[in-house]
């Protein structure tokens, strides 16, 4: 509900006449931003009166960027004694933000400009290898913040290990850095972060590279496809996709943990030509990692990568709801037992099968998927654009109609916003 003009938050309402006031500055109508926005003028009107405040952070972004000024020019900075009723904590920080400071930087320039004696000696490699395979496991459930508290101690010390250590262990201590950004990189992407998703992937490719394993340089380069997908630079993506596919091809090797990467990177290959609705090309990239899985013959998780026969249907169901044939991902879908799969995956069916019943009009069954999926992977539902996308579509088709239920599903999403 929002607020009456009485019941208006001082600082709302302080926001919305800054954005009014840089609007007018740059000589754009409330119908014009507001589309440049994809919102309505009415939505907007409401915004420049405090009436409706802006508390995603994506979003909040998306304003300054189109008025050309920082984030704090529209929202200062919370003095030290806070106001009387901040932002959301979403609002004000995502759950990776201290990791994506720590990334802003060079974590490892106190070792650079030490002497040898002033860095400390480092972890046994069992106990680093250890934090690393936790980070993962975080990773994998869903528990970012956990995620960043762990990286932000574990990041530095890999960093300053490999630096530090020019003996028998350097190539392992570069295999656990690669291994650590590439978790960041999929935990950025799962926070919708795509921009230090991408800086991760590439630092992962770089220690990878300086370990002397190719496949997980490979597997880097799978983050950061994923990354540019999530960033919509979908050239870039096909471009670095297709250049491991093409290398792994070159190498011939048809070992399991090779034949993983492959066929992930023919996954991701699928997604990037179902965003560009190019769906003959979808449907061969499905077919090309439907047959590698086949050979593969088990669900694996080499390099974290959960490639295997049940993924590629899980991938299948995706690629189908991007090029809007929701019958066929149903159908694929319903047979499909992911209970063996990492809460993400599980939540992404879910998340699917919820966005395929709302484009067949089942707003019963889509809200269902859509619960499902956030009692499973919360973040999947609060920061995923296509789950947004559904479930503003089931309130509008269902308008003075909506259950209780799909108005708070909406709202704990900002859907509307």
């Amino acid at each position: 509900m929002k607020p009456s003009g009485k019941d208006v938050d001082p600082q709302d309402r302080a926001f919305g006449q800054r954005v009014q006031r840089f609007r007018k500055e740059r000589g754009r109508t409330q119908a014009e931003f507001a589309a440049s926005l994809g919102k309505t003028s009415s939505w907007l009107s409401q915004v420049e009166r405090g009436v409706q405040p802006v508390q995603r952070m994506d979003l909040l972004q998306q304003i300054a960027d189109e008025l050309g000024v920082s984030v704090q020019h529209l929202r200062p900075s919370v003095p030290a004694d806070g106001p009387s009723q901040p932002l959301t904590a979403r609002a004000l920080s995502n759950d990776l933000d201290e990791t994506r400071r720590l990334l802003s930087g060079h974590p490892a320039l106190r070792t650079l400009l030490a002497t040898p004696d002033d860095s400390g000696p480092s972890r046994a490699l069992a106990l680093l290898q250890s934090d690393v395979d936790d980070l993962w496991d975080l990773t994998h459930a869903g528990q970012l913040a956990q995620v960043s508290t762990l990286a932000v101690e574990l990041l530095p010390e890999l960093e300053r290990s490999v630096r530090t250590d020019s003996g028998e262990y350097q190539d392992a201590l570069y295999l656990l850095l690669s291994r650590a950004y590439q978790a960041l990189s999929a935990a950025f992407v799962r926070q919708d972060e795509a921009d230090a998703a991408w800086v991760a992937a590439d630092r992962a490719i770089l220690a990878a590279e300086r370990s002397g394993d190719p496949l997980h340089v490979c597997a880097s380069v799978f983050r950061m496809v994923q990354a540019f997908i999530r960033l919509r630079s979908l050239g870039q993506a096909e471009h670095a996709a297709r250049t491991a596919i093409d290398a792994l091809g070159e190498q011939g090797s048809q070992s399991p943990e090779s034949l993983s990467v492959l066929g992930s990177l023919h996954l991701a290959l699928a997604l990037v030509r179902a965003r560009a609705s190019a769906r003959t090309e979808a449907k061969e990239e499905i077919a090309k990692a439907r047959a590698i899985a086949a050979q593969l013959g088990e669900n694996r998780n080499d390099f974290n990568l959960e490639f295997g026969p049940v993924n590629v249907e899980i991938q299948a169901v995706s690629t189908a709801v991007d090029l809007g044939d929701a019958g066929e991902a149903l159908d694929i879908g319903l047979t499909i037992d992911a209970t063996e799969l990492s809460p993400e995956r599980q939540g992404r069916l879910l998340m699917d099968l919820g966005r395929a019943h709302a484009q067949r009009r089942h707003g019963g069954e889509a809200l269902r998927c859509l619960q499902d999926a956030e009692a499973i992977a919360p973040e999947i539902i609060q920061t995923h654009q296509a789950a947004r996308a559904a479930i503003r579509e089931l309130v509008l088709v269902a308008g003075p109609n909506a259950s209780h239920e799909l108005l708070e599903l909406a709202e704990r999403a900002a859907a509307l916003d």
